[in-house]
């Protein structure tokens, strides 16, 4: 099965998070879905994740899922890492393991909003990985910003030396660079066992991430090549064309990073370079308003003289 390679501790690059296509109606996208993960396979990713927060996962039925991730497996001959997080075990572990049958490499858990303490967050990743499986690699999503969770380095060193199957960190805590340095300060000391660090909120902290000692992405944007080329530019030494890079698309980056906005921004740039059919969310959604899209086109024409890729054609 094309996908069916396990995640490890030795992921690195750029894993990008798939938005999932609908049509206007709400129906799912599978054209789309198809040339999506042709696109992120063709740019050079290292990866890819789907069913996560911004891949609209909540507003789709376990069915639904199932065929997503049958459909991206069959297609996508790297690894694909499945989000899985629910209110309830019992509906995380038929996902996880449906997932991994179909040829999944691991899959994402994010905390629920209810967990307060340290224990609590500890014990939950020991109880969930004790659910799905221990034999299925996990991610820990660490995004305080939308989950309302907050892990400090101390607890992420716990699931990670109490859970074998924890095999990387999606870090996107704000601010977090100090974060990565002690996670990898942990490592170097002996208390902590190594495990991938990719890195999300959009890619806005990537260029800095990266020198901090995170190893590559985990995030959407709607230029993941991008992304892709700032780690291949850091990896070779060439830090000031991967800063030059990054610091030509930060425009576009933070006007994507809008909470509420930013999906709509990225399904609309998408489908401006042909990779969507359509820039439709499943409802409950927030469209971008004629004057939102105005300024995105505007953010994309300025873009376009330091990037081609920007370079657009009309809608």
């Amino acid at each position: 099965m094309p996908g069916s390679k396990r995640l490890g501790v030795d992921a690195k690059g750029v894993y990008p998070i798939a938005p999932t296509p609908f049509h206007p109606d709400g129906q799912i996208d599978w054209v789309s879905i198809d040339r999506m993960a042709d696109f992120y396979a063709e740019i050079g990713s290292d990866g890819l994740t789907i069913l996560g927060v911004l891949g609209e996962a909540p507003k789709i039925d376990a069915e639904e899922s199932l065929a997503i991730v049958k459909r991206i497996c069959s297609r996508f001959s790297l690894p694909v890492i499945v989000g899985v997080s629910s209110p309830g075990f019992a509906s995380m572990r038929t996902l996880a393991r449906a997932s991994m049958d179909l040829g999944a490499a691991g899959v994402m858990i994010a905390p629920p909003n209810t967990l307060r303490t340290d224990d609590q967050i500890i014990n939950y990743y020991s109880q969930a990985s004790a659910a799905i499986g221990e034999d299925i690699p996990f991610v820990i999503q660490d995004y305080p910003l939308t989950f309302s969770v907050q892990m400090t380095t101390q607890v992420i060193r716990r699931i990670v030396q109490e859970n074998k199957a924890c095999v990387m960190l999606k870090h996107e805590d704000w601010p977090g660079l100090e974060k990565i340095s002690s996670l990898r300060s942990f490592q170097r000391e002996g208390s902590m066992r190594e495990i991938a660090i990719l890195c999300g909120n959009g890619g806005l902290f990537l260029d800095f991430e990266l020198e901090r000692g995170a190893d590559g992405a985990n995030t959407g944007y709607a230029f993941p090549d991008m992304l892709i080329d700032v780690v291949r530019l850091q990896s070779k030494g060439e830090r000031d064309k991967a800063h030059d890079l990054f610091d030509a698309h930060l425009p576009l980056l933070r006007y994507e990073q809008q909470p509420g906005a930013g999906l709509a921004v990225r399904k609309y740039v998408m489908m401006r370079r042909g990779i969507l059919s359509s820039d439709a969310q499943r409802r409950p959604a927030s469209p971008l308003t004629a004057m939102a899209k105005a300024e995105t086109d505007y953010l994309l024409e300025r873009l376009a003289r330091s990037d081609p890729r920007a370079r657009l054609s009309s809608q």
